[in-house]
């Protein structure tokens, strides 16, 4: 993959997203289903914001303003959820508040210097914040009884407290952000570089309790967007905080991740699933997972670089040629095979729009973009 492969995908996914502003309209998408039609979430969903950021990005990279038009106000919908006291399942805003703010209220910020997203940012952090649980050194994840619940995805909504930290120069968020790091570390990445999704933890004495298959096949298998997670979000936080154990541990997880792709290098949904070959890929864990590499290649010797970036290009390479929807004009996604929660048996072989955010993503770093906000 050249610089010439690379640009000509930058300006198929601007014809592309061209059509799905006017495709998606005011939804707020989710996942796409055998009719290629994104669907309309309530915005107080973890993936509320993977549009709009995907449209920042988008504006970043190209000036355009038809992309910031597009995203402007998806901050202020958000925000309205903090609000409203909804704590059923899958309701509320709840640690991925990181998803949410930093692909719009950050970025937005961040580009324009518009004095609402500073605000927005700062109090998702500060919700963030009011999560951590002392006794165990970790953010707690969802809401209703999981009070003890953490999740190895809170790597990724950690960058919010880094940034809150920086611009108000507070290191409260930065200490609570490096707390459940180090919890992360101690708990979720396994010695093979494998990773937990869930962790309980005696909320009372901070202990843990058990370890959960969550979204993964079983508590000891290998949920492979889980691993993307880890990988990215352990880069992150080196890129933070200059602490070689979380790039040591970015690179373990991504060793094993790369260790189990099959000769597509799009990942299964779990490495580990029973009768693995007749099992659904995951091209969001794919994208997640490249976005992450070339992360990692920013922080290593140029010659250990190489590495991480032809992985990188391998997986999105595949992605392109394999999982795209450039030859369905009226398909409203990117990407496609992805899978959500097979366990739930929800949003299997599908589009998800955190694929595609995360697709966009990858190419827009090897295209030379420098605005990162996770």
């Amino acid at each position: 993959m050249n610089q010439a492969y690379i640009d000509n995908v930058m300006e198929r996914l601007q014809a592309k997203v061209d059509r799905m502003i006017e495709q998606i309209g005011s939804k707020c998408p989710h996942v796409a289903k055998e009719d290629g039609k994104y669907d309309d979430t309530p915005s107080h969903a973890w993936t509320s914001a993977f549009w709009p950021g995907l449209l920042w990005i988008m504006h970043d990279v190209t000036g355009k303003k038809q992309y910031r038009d597009a995203a402007w106000d998806w901050d202020a919908d958000i925000e309205q959820w903090f609000a409203k006291a909804l704590v059923g399942p899958g309701q509320g805003l709840h640690h991925d508040v990181g998803f949410q703010f930093l692909p719009t209220a950050v970025i937005k910020h961040t580009l324009t210097g518009d004095e609402d997203g500073l605000r927005r940012g700062l109090e998702a952090a500060n919700f963030l914040t009011g999560r951590f649980n002392l006794a165990g050194g970790f953010i707690r994840a969802w809401n209703m009884d999981r009070i003890g619940w953490a999740i190895v995805d809170c790597m990724m909504n950690l960058s919010l407290l880094f940034w809150a930290s920086d611009v108000s120069k507070d290191p409260r968020f930065k200490q609570i952000a490096i707390a459940h790091a180090n919890t992360a570390l101690e708990h979720f990445v396994r010695p093979d570089g494998s990773t937990n999704h869930i962790v309980v933890f005696d909320p009372e004495t901070g202990k843990v309790v058990e370890a959960l298959g969550g979204q993964g096949f079983a508590p000891q298998s290998a949920w492979s967007r889980g691993a993307s997670w880890a990988i990215y979000g352990f880069a992150n936080t080196y890129r933070y905080t200059g602490d070689i154990r979380y790039l040591e541990a970015a690179k373990r997880v991504a060793h094993f991740f790369l260790a189990s792709l099959p000769d597509d290098h799009v990942p299964h949904w779990d490495f580990r699933a029973d009768h693995l070959e007749s099992e659904p890929r995951d091209s969001s864990a794919g994208a997640i997972a490249a976005s992450g590499l070339l992360e990692i290649m920013n922080h290593v010797p140029e010659a250990e670089a190489r590495f991480y970036l032809d992985s990188a290009k391998k997986i999105l390479h595949s992605l392109t040629e394999n999982y795209a929807t450039w030859d369905q004009p009226e398909h409203e996604a990117i990407l496609l095979h992805g899978t959500g929660n097979k366990p739930a048996g929800m949003n299997i072989d599908v589009s998800l729009i955190y694929g595609d955010y995360y697709y966009v993503e990858a190419f827009a770093k090897l295209s030379g973009w420098k605005h990162r906000i996770f």
